[in-house]
C-alpha cells in the first residue's frame, strides 16, 4: 500500500509539475503577445505621426475657442450652426488624439511648445492673440464676416498638416486626416459662400 500510495504521489506531483509548467509557457506566451502588440502599436508612430497630433491638437483646440465664442457673439444663425458642427467635429478629435499621444509616450503640447518643437513645419491659420482679441470684442455681422475669414484661414492651415500624413503607416492617422480634409473643405465652402452672400447684401 506504501509502495502504491507514493507512486501515486510520485504521478501527482508529475502531473501538477506538467500542469504549472504549461499555464507558465501559456502565460508567457500571453504576456509575450501582448508585449509584441503594444510594440507594434508604437512601432507605427512615426515622428511625423507624433508632430500631427502635437500640432493639430492646439490647433483644433483655438477652433473651439472661436466656435465658443460665436454662441454669444454670432448674429447669422448659420454662422451660429456651423461654428457648433465644428466643435462637435474637433472636440472628439482631441480627445482622439490625446489618446495616442498617451498610447505612443509623448506629451500633449500648448501652441507655444509645439511650435517651439516643430516651428520649422509651422501651424498655418493660427490666428494670434490680437486676432483672437479682436474676434472676441466684435458682435454681431461684425464677428459673423471676422469669424468666416478667420476660420477660412484656419481650415485651410489644418488641410495643410493633415495632407503630409494621409499616407501613415497608421490607418487611424491616414483616416483622421483624410477626415479632417473632407470635414474642413466643406466648410470652407459652407464659410465663403456666406460671405459671398454678405457681400453681395451689402454691395
Amino acid at each position: 500500500m506504501r509502495r502504491t500510495s507514493l507512486a501515486g504521489m510520485s504521478a501527482l506531483a508529475a502531473a501538477l509539475a506538467c500542469v504549472l509548467t504549461v499555464s507558465a509557457c501559456s502565460s508567457g506566451h500571453d504576456a509575450h503577445g501582448s508585449m509584441s502588440s503594444m510594440s507594434a502599436s508604437a512601432a507605427t508612430a512615426s515622428a511625423d505621426d507624433v508632430m500631427f497630433a502635437q500640432m493639430m491638437i492646439p490647433h483644433h483646440q483655438q477652433a473651439v475657442v472661436m466656435a465658443d465664442l460665436a454662441a454669444t457673439r454670432a448674429d447669422s444663425g448659420q454662422i451660429t450652426a456651423l461654428a457648433a458642427e465644428i466643435k462637435a467635429a474637433q472636440q472628439p478629435e482631441i480627445d482622439q488624439m490625446s489618446g495616442w499621444l498617451a498610447e505612443w509616450g509623448a506629451p500633449v503640447l500648448s501652441a507655444d511648445d509645439a511650435m517651439g518643437s516643430h516651428g520649422s513645419h509651422g501651424m498655418s491659420g493660427m490666428l494670434t492673440d490680437d486676432q483672437l482679441d479682436a474676434l472676441a470684442q466684435a458682435s454681431g455681422a461684425s464677428f459673423d464676416r471676422l469669424f468666416a475669414e478667420a476660420m477660412i484661414e484656419h481650415h485651410q492651415g489644418a488641410i495643410e498638416m493633415a495632407d503630409q500624413v494621409t499616407g501613415s503607416a497608421d490607418p487611424r492617422v491616414a483616416s483622421l486626416a483624410k477626415q479632417i480634409i473632407s470635414t474642413q473643405q466643406a466648410e470652407i465652402t459652407q464659410l465663403q459662400a456666406f460671405l459671398d452672400g454678405q457681400a453681395g447684401s451689402s454691395g
